[in-house]
């Protein structure tokens, strides 16, 4: 081998070096912004993000994130600089956002009613209580965006507007994932009987499906950029969130299935939650649907089709490039994604409540007995 065919194996060899050294230093720290826990119930929790620089502004209507149900809720507060969360605050919005906990064995029987009506419902009628209007603006990510905009269907009264963030709404566009679980060979009583909830891995291991090649792909943008240390603290702050997934409940992972990719009852328009009708058409509040044009999980006429049934006049469609986790959590989030959705919700505020002191902010509403 010539001097000159040595040298990009060195350069392979020093990047490698590089990274076992930086991996020797452990996982970069996630979910950083201070936060204030406002309600626990069973295994979720209630977050109140606090602001880390006084804001030139404070906005009226409080901001409740809803995270996809089998991931974990620091996506939203990934690190210092690409914290979507970090930014509204500092931005001068009031937000919380729902911690849904781990499952376990006896949570099996946690229902979809359980989830969307009973767990969001609380959360969404806690954060209102803290806006003088008695409402909220209500982002969902993933199938977060699909429970919020089920839950906004049958309960109107507390959501100030509806932000979908890359959500599936028709399962009639939602692409592979939809193929495979209308395939006669998938039996979803038999997987829920048999395992209860619905494990983590084998549920990772269907997206990764999905991209075969995708972790090749990453191994090599790993090695070109191991010099970049701002790169690699976001990468391996993204892949640590990435594999700390949580196992799906049972019983509401059934109905999640039949009734929304089997039998697309949400878009049909003859879901129902807890004896509720959840039409699309119920929904009059200000909507937004973000999509992305390289979402591999969730199509984009999966998630623009909340637009064409929604009876509010005030609907649009924030289209963007990017993939269905890098689109939310890049550098470039911070000046496209990140500042629309900010102005989105202050052109929609009651109020520019300016001027006011930490005292004088909307505080959560007290909770000293069981949850109501």
């Amino acid at each position: 081998m010539s001097k000159d065919d040595a040298r990009p194996h060195r350069g392979v060899l020093a990047a490698l070096a590089r990274l076992t050294g930086r991996l020797g230093k452990g996982l970069p720290a996630v979910g950083q912004t201070p936060y204030d826990e406002v309600w626990r119930e069973n295994k979720w929790r209630l977050l109140r993000f606090r602001a880390t620089r006084p804001a030139a502004e404070r906005w009226r209507t409080p901001i409740l994130l809803v995270p996809s149900l089998i991931n974990r809720w620091y996506i939203l507060d990934l690190r210092p600089g690409k914290s979507f969360a970090e930014y509204l605050v500092n931005a001068g919005h009031d937000v919380y956002v729902i911690d849904w906990g781990t499952p376990t064995a006896e949570d099996r029987f946690v229902s979809f009613d359980d989830v969307c009506q009973g767990y969001l419902g609380r959360a969404v009628r806690k954060v209102a209580a803290a806006s003088p209007d008695g409402v909220a603006h209500l982002l969902g990510y993933c199938l977060g965006g699909t429970l919020a905009a089920i839950h906004t269907a049958a309960n109107p009264t507390h959501v100030a507007s509806l932000v979908a963030l890359a959500a599936p709404i028709d399962f009639a566009h939602g692409g592979t994932l939809a193929q495979w679980t209308r395939s006669p060979g998938f039996d979803v009583g038999a997987l829920v009987d048999g395992f209860g909830n619905v494990p983590w891995p084998l549920m990772q291991a269907s997206f990764q499906m999905l991209k075969p090649t995708l972790n090749l792909v990453k191994l090599v943008s790993l090695v070109d950029r191991a010099w970049d240390d701002e790169f690699l603290d976001g990468f391996l702050a993204t892949e640590r969130w990435g594999n700390d997934n949580v196992s799906f409940p049972g019983e509401c992972y059934r109905r999640y299935i039949q009734e929304l990719y089997q039998d697309n009852r949400f878009a049909a328009g003859t879901m129902r939650l807890a004896g509720r009708p959840a039409r699309l058409d119920a929904i009059d509040c200000p909507v937004l649907a973000v999509t992305f044009e390289h979402d591999h999980i969730v199509p984009v006429a999966s998630a623009a089709a909340l637009l064409a049934q929604v009876s509010s006049p005030d609907h649009a469609q924030l289209h963007l490039s990017g993939g269905h986790v890098g689109a939310v959590v890049s550098r470039k989030a911070a000046s496209t994604l990140w500042p629309q959705l900010s102005r989105w919700w202050a052109t929609r505020d009651t109020d520019a409540a300016r001027g006011l002191g930490e005292d004088d902010h909307p505080a959560a509403e007290p909770e000293t007995s069981a949850p109501s």
